[in-house]
C-alpha cells in the first residue's frame, strides 16, 4: 500500500476544523497545516492587509512528502491543502455563501475579510485551484450547508471504506452558488 495523504480543504468557515475533529473519532490521524507550518517554521511572513500568515508552500509540500511516507492514511486540514502537490486525494468542503457569511460574522472577522471569503466561495476559487492541480477522480466535493460535522465525517469515512472510488454525488462541479450570488450582486 502506498502512503495516502488526503487534503481536507475549503474556504475558511466551511467546517474543515470541526470535520477534522470528528474524523479523529474514527481514529484517523489529522494534522493541521497551520500548526505544522508554524511548528516547522514554514511561515515566511504576514499579509497584514488580509490578516493572514504567508506560508512557504514549496517547503511545506517537500516536508510532508518526505516525512509522511508510511502506509498510514493521514488527513492534512487547512485551506491551503489543495495547493500541495504531495496530496493523493482532496476532500473539498463547500458551504452556501449566505450561511458562510453568518459563520464568519459569528467568528467576528473583519468585514473585508468576510467579503473576500464569501466571494471566493461563491466564485468557486478553491474548486478552480483544485481542478487545476488534481485529476477529477481524486477530488471529492461535499456541501456542508445543511449537514453537521459528524455527518460530513461519516460521509468521508464511507468514501474511505469504498477505497476512494468515484461517487457521482461528490464529483466536482455539482455545487454552484453563482446564480444565487450574482442575483444578490447585480
Amino acid at each position: 500500500m502506498t502512503p495516502m495523504r488526503v487534503g481536507l480543504t475549503g474556504t475558511p468557515g466551511t467546517g474543515k476544523t470541526r470535520v477534522a475533529e470528528q474524523l479523529k473519532q474514527y481514529d484517523y490521524r489529522v494534522i493541521s497545516l497551520n500548526d505544522l507550518a508554524v511548528d516547522q517554521r514554514f511561515v515566511c511572513g504576514k499579509d497584514s492587509q488580509r490578516d493572514t500568515k504567508l506560508v512557504d508552500i514549496e517547503a511545506l509540500d517537500s516536508y510532508i512528502h518526505k516525512q509522511y511516507t508510511s502506509d498510514e492514511l493521514v488527513f492534512f486540514e487547512g485551506h491551503i491543502a489543495h495547493l500541495l502537490t504531495c496530496m493523493d486525494k482532496i476532500i473539498l468542503l463547500r458551504c452556501r455563501p449566505t450561511l458562510l457569511l453568518k459563520r464568519l460574522q459569528q467568528k467576528q472577522w473583519a468585514a473585508h475579510k468576510i467579503k473576500e471569503n464569501v466571494d471566493a466561495e461563491a466564485l468557486d476559487v478553491i474548486l478552480c485551484e483544485t481542478a487545476e492541480r488534481f485529476h477529477e477522480e481524486d477530488v471529492f466535493e461535499l456541501d456542508t450547508t445543511s449537514k453537521k460535522p459528524n455527518e460530513i465525517s461519516a460521509i468521508i469515512h464511507e468514501i474511505i471504506k469504498q477505497n476512494f472510488s468515484p461517487i457521482s454525488t461528490y464529483t466536482i462541479g455539482r455545487i454552484d452558488w453563482s446564480e444565487e450570488y450574482f442575483q444578490d450582486h447585480v
